[in-house]
């Protein structure tokens, strides 16, 4: 049975992030997704995307992402360089009395153009990945993928929360990704609530530790869910109980949900007890989040 958030009157958006990767991130967001009567999931691990390998979205289309690189007009150029002291990111330098530009570490931001006294510089279009959209089942299914070796995932994600918003779903889960870096900080810039994924060891209390500073640097309200609780000691549930952090639910580590999660199978849609599990995980959650 899915859950009806009861959020008619508003839209909920929940990001759900994890320390690193392998904690259960995705596992939990697809599953949560799966449990409402109607939802978009929204995944932004641009880098390594694979919560469309369990929602197995059908009717998929796509959109390439460009960026705007700098083209310098050598005629123009004086070999001032301006342009070169600027760029904190090294994506240009004089040698042998020409300007060079790197693509590949170029970020975009165009502060080039407006440095350069002799207006030498021009922009182009550059791919960077793309977005896709389909449906599984009850869930719209948005997903990023960025093109290897890209500086930066930024500007798909960003497309993708666009883009997303859109959708007639009142309730939106994104897939963060890993970690704590600045492609997680735009994932989680729009999000109502955050959800931490931990797993029960002393180093996954170090990654729960680094997403808590950084959804309290964006204060933004959340819980924890432990994943792969064992009947023993559990690092991470003695932080969130030392730190005061509110546990949202527990989910214990279980063979067969984990040769679900192997196969890439939602488990919602796979097992009764899994159904009840997620149910009552999304229902918790929802009365969690500020209205």
């Amino acid at each position: 049975m899915q859950v009806s958030t009861g959020m008619e009157k508003g839209k909920m958006k929940i990001a759900v992030l994890s320390g690193k990767g392998g904690t259960g991130k995705t596992f939990i967001a697809v599953n949560l997704a799966a449990a409402a009567k109607a939802s978009t999931y929204v995944d932004c691990d641009v880098e390594e995307p694979n919560g469309h390998l369990f929602l197995k979205p059908e009717h998929v289309r796509e959109q390439e992402i460009s960026v705007k690189i700098p083209v310098v007009d050598h005629e123009k150029c004086n070999g001032c360089r301006k342009c070169v002291d600027f760029c904190n990111f090294n994506a240009l330098a004089y040698i042998n009395n020409k300007l060079r530009i790197f693509d590949d570490v170029c970020h975009s931001c165009g502060g080039c153009l407006l440095v350069c006294p002799e207006d030498a510089f021009t922009e182009k279009d550059k791919v960077v990945g793309k977005v896709q959209r389909g449906i599984s089942d009850n869930v719209i299914v948005w997903t990023g993928i960025l093109n290897t070796g890209e500086a930066t995932g930024i500007p798909i994600i960003s497309e993708l929360l666009n883009a997303s918003s859109q959708e007639p779903s009142e309730l939106t889960f994104i897939d963060s990704p890993p970690g704590s870096s600045c492609i997680v900080m735009e994932s989680i810039k729009e999000a109502d609530y955050c959800i931490l994924v931990a797993e029960p060891t002393i180093f996954g209390v170090h990654n729960l530790n680094m997403v808590y500073e950084l959804v309290t640097l964006f204060d933004k309200p959340f819980g924890v869910i432990l994943n792969k609780c064992l009947g023993e000691d559990n690092p991470a549930e003695a932080y969130c109980m030392e730190k005061n952090l509110p546990i949202l639910g527990r989910i214990s580590f279980d063979s067969e949900l984990g040769t679900l999660n192997a196969n890439a199978e939602v488990a919602f849609r796979n097992d009764e007890r899994y159904r009840e599990l997620f149910s009552s995980l999304l229902e918790t959650v929802t009365k969690e989040v500020p209205h």
